[in-house]
């Protein structure tokens, strides 16, 4: 099965740059289709192999600051090609 997830990952804490920074190059390094901007990065691939990333990532991601948030959606196909239409 196929997905889409979307993640923003929010420390809570000052110096919250270099965790963001990490996580995004973590996901990068990952060789699924990755898609950033300002406000989240996505993610698209196999739903087991996708989960077996963010499972360690999230992880890593949030054992590096003090308090932090991270959101996530996920949608049940593989949206990387979207186009919006208006």
């Amino acid at each position: 099965m196929k997905i889409s997830v979307e993640l923003t990952f929010t420390p809570i804490q000052d110096n919250y740059e270099p965790a963001i920074i990490n996580f995004i190059k973590a996901l990068r390094a990952s060789g699924f289709e990755i898609k950033e901007n300002p406000l989240s990065t996505q993610v698209y691939g196999d739903y087991q192999k996708v989960m077996q990333l963010l499972n360690k990532e999230i992880e890593v991601a949030l054992n590096s600051v003090e308090r932090g948030l991270m959101y996530m959606k996920i949608v049940k196909s593989d949206r990387s090609d979207y186009e919006p239409h208006f």
